[in-house]
């Protein structure tokens, strides 16, 4: 079922690093396929999108205005909502959007004695475009995350991409993209889709970045266009590592691995514990309570592959593991979490206590559920406000300032041999 690892066990990293190894290599019949895809639609426009569209989504459509859904669609589908939906919407959407208001970077500037002034300017980008998975795997969530902090950010127009396979549209999806406050929406998806936000066609404007999850299409696609666009990232199967001490509810424990486990087989779901008898508990609470899961042959193949249980000696070295493993979401399942922060270097997000499973965090606590994956929480963040703002440094040199910064502008260009760089430094110091 679910492999038991000790951290006494001589060959215990080893074997770690085996379990977190996940291969992000490339399929060459998928790269051949995008690679066409993304020539087409930058040559050819709106005709090779309304193409791949007929083709790949089944959708009988001739022009690009048949693929936009108008304002009034997405209030529609809002207003369409059960009561209970809507209300959860509204209350997530004002957690998310109180929360990353709070990341708003502002311009600043200082004056030195001299009357040089420096400074950083922050402007929100321009125009950001969304992919939000279509069909049956939509995900609302997604938009209130990932649109939100864009407007927060002050993102002037938000583009938001989803493909509706034979016609099949998701009414939460739209609901959210009406209450995030997305400037437009087109039915469209997969490689075209990222195609026609990064190069622009006649009826779509390029944009300035590319954000949301996608399928391998859609990742392959991103990695391509960066560069004449910004991505959030290219993620991974999502993960969760549970520390506990023992003191918690083994099937809160089990269920918490399985709520990472029914994303896809692929999903990693591990926990550390020194407690062994609490290891036993949480195995049998996995063998009980997986038959009852309407994903149960998912998380059964999720954490076979790549779930495991881990006997550790104590809480230090659980915290030790920890920031090797670098995990997507850490949950401090103990009686005192905020003891363990501080030691905590490398996590995407960290969930104290027992009480906070980490599907509040997806849905509704506040902070980004869009969190780096596959050990890359060692280096980058989670989508925020920051994302969609960019930094212009802001210089204004007095004439004493060039006095004093000539010389060593001077001294320094010599030395690299870029003689018209000292000369523009020199011209500006009175003799």
């Amino acid at each position: 079922m679910i492999r038991r690892l000790s951290s006494r066990d001589p060959e215990f990293l080893s074997a770690l690093d085996a379990l977190l190894h996940f291969d992000n290599g490339t399929d060459e019949a998928i790269e051949r396929t995008v690679a066409e895809v993304l020539t087409n639609v930058r040559t050819l426009g709106d005709a090779a999108v309304l193409d791949y569209t007929r083709r790949f989504d089944r959708l009988d459509v001739a022009t690009m205005a048949q693929l936009e859904l108008a304002r009034n669609v997405l209030r529609a589908a809002f207003d369409s909502l059960p009561a209970a939906q809507s209300q959860s919407l509204r209350h997530a959407a004002e957690r998310i959007r109180v929360y990353h208001e709070r990341q708003k970077l502002d311009s600043w500037d200082y004056t030195e004695a001299d009357g040089t002034r420096l400074g950083q300017k922050v402007t929100p980008l321009d125009r950001v475009g969304l992919y939000v998975p279509g069909g049956k795997a939509a995900y609302p969530s997604s938009v209130l995350m990932n649109a939100i902090p864009a407007k927060v950010a002050g993102v002037r127009e938000l583009i938001v991409v989803v493909p509706t396979p034979g016609g099949q549209r998701n009414e939460l999806v739209l609901a959210a993209a009406h209450l995030a406050g997305v400037d437009r929406v087109f039915t469209i998806g997969g490689a075209q889709a990222v195609a026609a936000l990064a190069y622009g066609t006649q009826t779509i404007a390029q944009v300035d970045k590319i954000v949301g999850p996608g399928n391998a299409y859609v990742a392959s696609a991103k990695r391509r266009v960066f560069g004449t666009v910004g991505i959030d990232m290219v993620a991974g199967p999502s993960e969760v590592l549970v520390i506990s001490d023992g003191s918690g509810d083994p099937e809160w424990t089990a269920i918490d691995l399985f709520a990472q486990a029914e994303h896809d087989e692929l999903a990693q779901s591990i926990l550390l514990c020194p407690d062994a008898a609490f290891l036993d508990r949480v195995a049998a609470a996995i063998k009980r309570l997986l038959p009852t899961m309407p994903r149960k042959d998912v998380i059964a193949a999720s954490i076979g592959g790549r779930g495991a249980l881990i006997h550790v000696s104590d809480l230090n070295e659980a915290c030790v593991i920890a920031n090797r493993i670098a995990p997507e979401h850490l949950e401090l399942s103990v009686e005192n979490p905020r003891a363990l922060v501080d030691r905590i270097r490398h996590a995407g997000a960290i969930f104290l206590g027992h009480y906070t499973s980490e599907s509040l965090g997806d849905y509704c606590a506040g902070p980004n559920h869009v969190l780096p994956t596959s050990r890359s929480a060692r280096f980058s963040s989670p989508l925020g406000v920051y994302d969609f703002q960019k930094r212009t440094s802001i210089i204004e040199v007095s004439e004493a300032g060039a006095q004093t910064l000539g010389p060593i502008a001077s001294t320094l260009a010599h030395g690299e041999g870029l003689t018209a760089h000292a000369r523009a430094a020199e011209l500006r110091i009175k003799r």
